[in-house]
């Protein structure tokens, strides 16, 4: 009886416990059914997440341009490869296989295309496998991948192998304004984000917004046949156009790579404005890098903003203007050259000769005499006169370029010696950029103008403007009679037997004013040496219209035994100056023994290809043909042009095929890839060597051609002409 007692007490309680555990967990089921939660997770969300697949559409980086529409920097669509290692994926095994199944046989495939070894690729999958992953990728080998390589790998139609795209800044001209135009690059996030120069400067402009897209799939990823599917549409960056002339720039790069070259210098700066507007049409620095391929950057700055230097006697150019402009310049008066003492200061101010004896203000000028400008401004002009002209000049102040890291130099003029050293350019620091915005005053009738490098900034959809630069009138320190006198006395330095730069930066075609300098003063302090000097030119051209203003600085280049300073410097000058006014349509001012011929080009679009090419020929020309059309319907020059003898014209006909293209210059290679559209990389500088495409073979919008270029086996005339002694 006690047993039985005992039993059905134990069953009571297994009952009612039975029935507790049951009321709680129907009580929590109903609950949960009512309110759609689990500790604070909506349910239906978690489910709507779990069988929804969401991506994100990425948007397109703005592109930046140069002033007519040649692409400087570009998103460029590379893949990243991965493999589907998951068998489940494969639905029906027998029929199609949609994973990888031969893990052997796919690494042996892969490996020769990715550059990896066999045995990595199979423990990336075996590890895939084992680790019940869906998919495995292959790092940095297996990213970042171009068309081409993506090609190869498809065409081997390995199961489970597929791309993802993504996007990679891209820059097409290689080193070429590298400092201006900038780097962007990817974050972590995988976002491309500027980093130097145009690309940090404007990259909330050029940044685009991801877009997204989503719906619902089965437990296999395949979309549902009503998967409500919602897409948000990417909006990209806006497009960004800049002042540089893709021409000028390809001229200026080009001169700079051989004289880094032939002269390994130190530091090199160039910049090419036109005086009427402030817009800078070419700037450049060595050493530079190529944003393509990084490697060792030795320079990330853009010293022509960045980087103050004493500027030696270019400084002279405005001393002579303050002067004319305050009537006090006489250039027929005579003074004792060599050397000049005041009680003011403990020692003289020197000529780096002192042999010249008695001669005329002009010819003082002509020689960059630094006693003549310092009685210009000590005994002529005064002092406190002198330094209302360098501020307003600007000197004393940033010019405001739209370009970031912009450094001002440092204007010393507080004793007696800094007040006359100021006047030939040692003492106080410009940089070069000051120096070039103070020389549009000269070249423009005294007007002058802000340098700026951003045109416009245009929608990426609408193409309408979002921000436009105008040019912007910054002072007026001189009088258009100054500015002409000025000119006119500068002109004298190249053409007088007397000048620094007589037989050393005349043009073939154009009158040039200008004025040499040479200074001592380096970021770390003075240099020594025979060598040791910042050598630089400040040109304009052509004199009597002027056009474009040059400023070019060489430091510490390596010259032969009694070879002058301004070697390297002049055949940067001369190079692009002339070929420049020349591209630009300008008309020559001086007349000379022979001349080059010149030829006004011919409507040739529709024109048989045969006669359109034996006519040019005829007169001169370097003609390529791309295609076998009988009819041409492209060529890189336009109607009226003016072409000079040996000029390379590319005609376009129906089927273009790949020319062969060795000894090219980069410029022919890109006026080919503008010409028939297909993407163009460059690697090194100089002329053509190799191209990954082969002679005849078909080119087309889809084309991706490699060429490789290599600075010329001759070397830049290092032989002296008859000159005057180098100012120091």
């Amino acid at each position: 009886m006690k047993k039985n007692k005992t039993t059905l007490v134990m069953t009571n309680v297994l009952m009612i416990l039975f029935v507790g555990i049951f009321l709680t967990l129907s009580g929590r089921f109903l609950y949960i059914q009512a309110v759609g939660e689990v500790q604070g997770i909506n349910l239906q969300e978690w489910a709507d997440n779990r069988r929804t697949n969401n991506f994100t559409i990425k948007a397109d980086r703005g592109t930046i341009y140069d002033r007519n529409g040649m692409e400087l920097a570009q998103d460029r669509a590379t893949y990243r490869l991965f493999a589907i290692v998951d068998e489940t994926y494969s639905t029906n095994p027998e029929k199609k296989l949609n994973h990888v199944a031969d893990v052997k046989a796919t690494a042996e495939a892969l490996a020769p295309i990715l550059e990896m070894e066999v045995s990595d690729i199979e423990t990336t999958l075996q590890n895939g496998i084992d680790s019940d992953r869906f998919q495995v990728e292959f790092g940095t080998e297996g990213s970042q991948l171009s068309q081409e390589t993506k090609l190869k790998i498809e065409a081997l139609d390995l199961p489970g192998v597929n791309f993802d795209e993504e996007a990679k800044r891209y820059y097409p001209n290689g080193t070429f304004a590298s400092q201006l135009v900038g780097l962007a690059q990817k974050k972590d996030d995988s976002i491309i984000t500027g980093l130097t120069g145009i690309e940090a400067q404007l990259d909330n402009y050029l940044q685009g917004t991801n877009g997204s897209i989503s719906y619902e799939r089965d437990k296999y990823n395949v979309k549902l046949l009503d998967p409500n599917e919602v897409i948000q549409k990417e909006q990209d960056g806006n497009d960004v156009y800049l002042t540089l002339d893709q021409k000028i720039q390809t001229f200026l790069e080009d001169a700079m790579s051989q004289v880094v070259e032939e002269y390994d210098p130190e530091r090199i700066t160039a910049t090419v404005i036109d005086p009427k507007t402030g817009e800078i049409l070419a700037m450049s620095n060595r050493p530079s890098y190529n944003p393509n391929n990084l490697g060792q950057v030795e320079n990330w700055y853009n010293d022509v903003v960045s980087t103050p230097i004493e500027p030696g006697s270019t400084m002279k150019a405005f001393t002579l203007a303050a002067a004319i402009e305050e009537g006090v310049y006489n250039p027929n008066e005579e003074y004792k050259s060599g050397r000049y003492k005041i009680d003011e200061i403990t020692k003289p101010i020197h000529d780096y000769n002192r042999d010249w004896g008695t001669i005329t203000y002009e010819e003082g000028i002509q020689r960059s005499s630094n006693v003549a400008v310092s009685k210009l401004v000590w005994e002529k002009m005064g002092t406190d006169i002198f330094l209302e002209y360098l501020k307003a000049f600007h000197f004393d102040q940033k010019t405001g370029i739209d370009l970031p890291r912009e450094q001002a130099g440092i204007l010393l003029y507080n004793w007696p010696i800094e007040k006359l050293t100021a006047s030939y350019g040692q003492g106080l620091t410009v940089a070069p950029i000051q120096l070039i915005q103070a020389a549009t005053a000269i070249a423009n009738d005294g007007v002058m103008m802000k340098p700026y490098v951003i045109s416009k900034i245009v929608d990426n959809q609408t193409r309408e403007i979002v921000e436009e630069t105008e040019s912007e009138v910054v002072g007026n320190p001189i009088s258009e009679e100054t500015a002409q006198k000025v000119l006119d006395t500068l002109e004298t330095v190249i053409t007088s037997e007397h000048g620094t730069a007589h037989n050393i930066y005349n043009l073939s075609d154009y009158s040039v004013a200008g004025k040499t300098g040479t200074a001592q003063f380096s970021q770390g302090g003075y240099l020594e040496g025979e060598s040791d000097y910042i050598f630089s030119f400040l040109g304009i051209a052509p004199k009597e219209d002027p056009e474009l203003v040059m400023y070019i600085t060489v430091q510490q280049p390596k010259l032969e035994p009694g070879e002058a300073g301004s070697a390297p410097v002049s055949f940067i000058f001369k190079n692009v100056m002339e070929n420049s006014l020349h591209y630009l349509n300008i008309q020559p001012d001086k007349e000379r023994q022979n001349a080059v011929r010149t030829y006004t080009f011919p409507d040739v679009i529709g024109r048989a290809t045969t006669q359109v090419k034996e006519q040019l020929v005829n007169e001169g020309l370097t003609v390529t043909v791309i295609g076998d059309g009988a009819k041409i319907n492209k060529t890189n020059i336009d109607i009226g042009d003016r072409v000079v003898a040996n000029q390379r014209v590319l005609l376009t006909t129906t089927n273009p095929t790949m020319p062969d293209i060795t000894g090219w210059s980069v410029r022919d290679l890109l006026e080919l890839s503008e010409l028939v559209g297909f993407n163009v990389e460059i690697s090194g500088n100089g002329y053509a060597v190799n191209q990954s495409i082969e002679k005849g073979s078909t080119i087309n919008k889809d084309t991706k051609v490699t060429v490789e270029f290599s600075p010329p086996d001759q070397s830049i005339d290092r032989t002296q002409e008859d000159s005057p002694e180098e100012e120091g």
